[in-house]
């Protein structure tokens, strides 16, 4: 007679729960003749370690898993739990006499309240980016902006003056005007749990003021005057002369000689 191999099935292979509550990880078999087979969960990462083997829940499963058949749930499931877990079925007395299934648990985690980056004050005319991200939610959130408590459209033609990335949770104005001022706040979103909103910030678009600039310009011209004179006044009394460094500043002078003519005073008689 053909052997017939102890045969191994879950119903969900992949299974999906919100953080903090149970997973079932279903593990159904039939066997030829055992009766009595040995049952063993193991979770695949980067190392496979068990979950139950011989006859008890192991490691961090040990207290808050529980088992029936070979069906196991998990307590209050976190993202540590997260993974591939595979169920073996090892039935001794039976001709082929092992199976397995396979099994992926997804722990889903709501969005918290995300963390929203608004620019106080901003220049008309300049690039401005507010920024908005959760890193914590599981999917990943997507993003919407609002201004003064009204949703903010997503552009609909390509010269908008605004671009919002619903992923990235990034509203960029590529040149902001005086309109552009309001309070702002993000949504973060990922179909799991309740949508979580920063709390709202203002920001003030000004324009810029000519009065300032023309007197910075002023004072560093001024600055510049000053420093060309200073340098050339040191130049002219030689203070920047080249090797003056570490000599006197005098320089000597030999006095004049009187030119005289050699005059013949005395005669010498040999």
């Amino acid at each position: 007679y053909p052997s017939v191999p102890v045969t191994v099935s879950t119903n969900r292979h992949k299974v999906e729960v919100e953080e903090f509550s149970d997973a079932v990880l279903s593990c159904l078999f039939h066997t030829e003749k055992d009766q009595n087979p040995r049952i063993e969960w193991k979770k695949k990462a980067k190392e496979v370690s068990f979950v139950y083997f011989n006859g008890s829940f192991r490691g961090p499963f040990e207290g808050r898993a529980t088992i029936e058949g070979a069906t196991v749930t998990l307590h209050k499931v976190t993202q540590e739990d997260a993974g591939e877990y595979r169920c073996e079925i090892s039935a001794s007395q039976d001709a082929v006499s092992l199976g397995e299934t396979n099994v992926t648990l997804n722990v889903l985690v709501p969005p918290q309240t995300p963390l929203c980056e608004v620019p106080a004050s901003a220049v008309t005319g300049s690039v401005v980016q507010l920024r908005c991200r959760d890193q914590q939610s599981v999917p990943p959130a997507t993003y919407s902006w609002f201004k003064d408590n009204k949703p903010i459209s997503p552009p609909r033609h390509a010269n908008a003056t605004y671009l919002i990335n619903s992923h990235t949770g990034i509203l960029e104005f590529k040149a902001v005007a005086k309109e552009d001022s309001g309070r702002y706040s993000c949504l973060a979103s990922n179909g799991v749990g309740s949508p979580k909103m920063c709390v709202g910030k203002h920001m003030a678009i000004e324009d810029v003021n000519i009065t300032v600039i023309v007197g910075a310009v002023v004072v560093v011209f001024l600055i510049l005057v000053v420093c060309g004179c200073g340098g050339m006044l040191l130049h002219r009394n030689g203070l920047l002369t080249q090797g003056s460094r570490g000599r006197s500043n005098v320089n000597y002078i030999p006095p004049p000689q009187e030119h005289q003519d050699f005059k013949h005073t005395q005669s010498f008689m040999l």
